[in-house]
């Protein structure tokens, strides 16, 4: 899982059903921009919101849509482990290369609480599994003592998207894993400097809106061609930052229907952005070049 993954949005039309034509032009939009692989119902895609039902149905379209042009990941993961590995036990797995599995939130367990969880979780899980750790969510941080003590407890886990936010955490992880174990990105705006640091990649959420620009941009960093990736990362630094201004998938949302991707919607909790929003937004999609 190298390069560019995008954390996909669910749309859904006016009635707040899951509008399957729209994500259907999604994937299609973020395969042909040159997206590596697609990330069905993490965070972005509002899947505490969805039904087991419509879970199942979700992660089935995106697969058969996805079938034999990138890798699919399923976003499975949660706060109580014991569910977390019966939803596993029973997963259709079918189209699925690996599993992007959030560190346990709410609870704020200790560090051998979160180790003890994926230990649990790669005992039952038969792909590749990306942990994930994003303590703006969960209330609590994954150290990096412990995400290596999990690299070089199994081979099952081959790669953790890191979203903490702190460069000391990224760099110790980056100096002393595994050589097989990959360190990606979590955070848009971040991803090219900490592409020079070593990371891998990136699970995005704006790549779904800009495949090409994006993809074009990891790619160049991968490569060490930091002048020309520098150019698409000012040009699109705005929008990757402001497409969070009031909490994630809203804003990407709002700037995906003004592509005419799909419907402006998202289901309570989450609310549509305010007006002051869009026109931001608006001004750094005109300034991006859309």
């Amino acid at each position: 899982m190298k390069g560019t993954g995008v954390a996909l949005i669910t749309p859904f039309k006016k009635d707040f059903s899951i509008d399957f034509n729209a994500l259907g032009n999604i994937v299609d939009h973020a395969i042909s921009g040159g997206v590596e692989y697609l990330v069905a119902l993490g965070t972005t895609g509002e899947s505490v919101t969805l039904t087991h039902e419509e879970k199942k149905q979700v992660y089935a379209f995106i697969a058969e849509r996805a079938k034999g042009k990138v890798p699919c990941v399923a976003g499975i993961g949660g706060n109580n482990t014991a569910e977390v590995v019966a939803t596993i036990k029973s997963f259709d797995f079918t189209g699925f290369d690996a599993i992007l599995s959030v560190s346990p939130y709410y609870n704020k367990p200790t560090q051998e609480g979160i180790f003890q969880h994926f230990m649990a979780v790669q005992e039952n899980c038969p792909v590749p599994i990306i942990l994930y750790n994003v303590p703006g969510r969960t209330g609590s941080n994954m150290s990096a003592a412990t995400t290596l003590r999990l690299a070089n407890a199994s081979d099952k886990f081959t790669a953790i998207k890191e979203a903490s936010g702190m460069p000391e955490q990224f760099m110790d992880l980056l100096n002393e894993k595994p050589a097989d174990f990959d360190i990606i990105s979590g955070d848009d705006n971040l991803t090219l400097p900490f592409l020079a640091m070593g990371m891998s990649g990136v699970i995005s959420v704006i790549g779904q809106a800009y495949p090409q620009k994006f993809t074009s941009m990891v790619r160049l960093g991968l490569d060490g061609k930091f002048e020309e990736a520098r150019q698409i990362h000012y040009n699109l630094y705005n929008l990757m930052k402001g497409i969070f201004i009031e909490g994630n998938p809203g804003g990407v949302k709002y700037v995906m229907n003004k592509m005419g991707l799909c419907e402006n919607i998202v289901r309570l909790p989450l609310a549509p952005i305010s007006k002051d929003s869009e026109a931001k937004l608006d001004e750094w999609m005109s300034a991006a070049g859309n």
